[in-house]
């Protein structure tokens, strides 16, 4: 991969003395979107966590656009480009929706204005607080403030958990938007495999802390047997 927005090379990492990620090589190009998938507890959103810098680094490097980021603090790596949508959302409860954008926002296409067209409902919540808003409205917003901060690769980590099926298909139909768009990669994590596979053209898939597979969707999306003895788990 000759152009690498983000990459990790032979990164073995986990949490104090705990290793969970074992030797992972991993990159992903300008502009293209991923997905990760695999049982639950196999390092998925570990993966995330040392992008970020909230683990603990026990070798390999991280590098955001052919730069280094491994000993860098977490405020850096947003600084320098990335981007982040948690699994518990972490938004504000007490600021406004449009509070919690602002609060995120750097300079860049990504504005109030384009994160409402994006998401709609978000426009029609703007005064209300975190803790007044729905889960899925809570996601929407999570997703917003991490692209209001104009990043250049954007990890999601678990978006459509615990969230309705109309809810997830609105949040569906956005993120495939993001991918069309251009301009940003995006590190999806998600443990509905047949959703993952339908928004990513590659996939990745993890077992054990390592990846055991790494190539097209449709080669998974094609062959369920395959995709079973991959993840143990075929989720509808």
């Amino acid at each position: 991969m000759a152009d690498k927005a983000l990459e990790l090379d032979a990164v073995r990492a986990g949490y104090g003395e705990t290793v969970v990620l074992e030797d992972v090589d991993f990159a992903v190009a300008p502009d293209e979107t991923v997905s990760i998938i695999g049982r639950n507890g196999v390092g998925k959103s570990t993966l995330l966590a040392t992008i970020m810098g909230h683990t603990t680094l026990h070798g390999g490097r991280v590098l955001l656009h052919g730069r280094d980021i491994s000993q860098a603090v977490t405020y850096r790596r947003v600084v320098d480009g990335l981007g982040y949508v948690p699994q518990e959302r972490e938004i504000f409860p007490s600021l406004t929706l449009l509070e919690n954008l602002e609060v995120a926002a750097r300079p860049g296409a990504w504005t109030v204005e384009t994160v409402f067209e994006l998401f709609p409902r978000l426009a029609e919540r703007a005064t209300n607080r975190g803790n007044q808003l729905s889960g899925g409205e809570q996601q929407m917003l999570a997703i917003g403030r991490a692209l209001i901060g104009n990043p250049t690769v954007l990890l999601m980590d678990e978006p459509s958990e615990g969230l309705a099926p109309v809810i997830v298909e609105e949040l569906t139909r956005a993120v495939k938007r993001l991918t069309k768009a251009g301009g940003l990669a995006i590190v999806l994590v998600e443990q509905n495999s047949r959703l993952a596979l339908d928004i990513a053209a590659r996939a990745v898939v993890m077992d054990r802390g390592r990846i055991v597979y790494d190539g097209p969707s449709a080669t998974l999306r094609d062959d369920p047997v395959k995709l079973e003895q991959l993840i143990g788990v075929v989720k509808a």
